[in-house]
């Protein structure tokens, strides 16, 4: 086993001395074997687990990883099997969900561009409130929240206590666009900036291309979980890497 100083880890990882020290103190990687004299012995396993570190932190974030990188030595190999692969089923899931939020744009661009080939830009469409929460999957109060957010406006029809919401071909837009971006991880702010653009200019692409870029962004992190998976695989029910 190679032996290495404290500065030959940082050189070959990456992270300096005290990030190295520091990520050794809360147990993501070994603790150094100590010389006679004090100094940190370290080794190849230590480079290793810094680099499952660093592809775990950049996947999942840095908490995460911490926690997969302290659990997974005292954990009973069928346990570490099922964490290293949540994180693998953590990232996919968020890509399905913006695989979803994409193809929902498609169909609503597609929808957009027939209604223009056609000479108008509304239809005589329209859904009460419970209509278009079935429709898009969510409750009528998150309609109602999202209308306090200013990202739909319903119609209102009757009077007094007799009031109620009316969906027209606008408002029900601008719900199927804000469960689909909110579907692929978007905030309110995010979403309200896009829907100003959608109507103003009647256009999605934009949305469509941060979506794209999401789903580039999302398979370098897949990729990061699965290098981590491997250097972290034959550790199971051995210890730290």
């Amino acid at each position: 086993m190679i032996t290495l100083r404290t500065a030959d880890v940082a050189s070959l990882s990456g992270y300096s001395v005290q990030q190295i020290r520091q990520l050794e103190s809360r147990g993501v990687i070994p603790a150094a074997a100590r010389e006679d004299n004090g100094y940190r012995r370290y080794s190849d396993v230590h480079v290793s687990a810094l680099s499952a570190y660093r592809d775990l932190a950049f996947a999942v974030g840095p908490v995460a990883a911490r926690s997969v990188m302290t659990e997974l030595p005292r954990l009973d190999p069928r346990e570490a099997i099922a964490l290293l692969t949540g994180k693998v089923t953590e990232v996919d899931e968020h890509r399905r969900q913006v695989v979803a939020a994409r193809s929902m744009l498609l169909s609503i661009q597609s929808e957009a561009e027939t209604a223009g080939e056609h000479g108008r830009e509304t239809t005589d469409e329209s859904m009460t409130i419970t209509e278009l929460a079935e429709a898009v999957g969510v409750r009528a109060s998150t309609l109602r929240y999202w209308e306090s957010e200013g990202l739909t406006t319903p119609l209102r029809v009757g009077s007094g206590a007799r009031t109620a919401r009316l969906y027209r071909f606008g408002a029900i837009r601008d719900a199927r666009i804000t469960a689909a971006l909110r579907s692929g991880g978007y905030g309110i702010h995010e979403i309200r900036e896009a829907l100003a653009v959608v109507r103003g200019l009647g256009d999605t692409s934009s949305m469509l291309a941060a979506l794209d870029d999401r789903l580039d962004d999302l398979a370098l992190r897949g990729a990061a979980v699965l290098r981590a998976g491997g250097v972290l695989a034959g550790t199971i029910g051995g210890g730290h890497p």
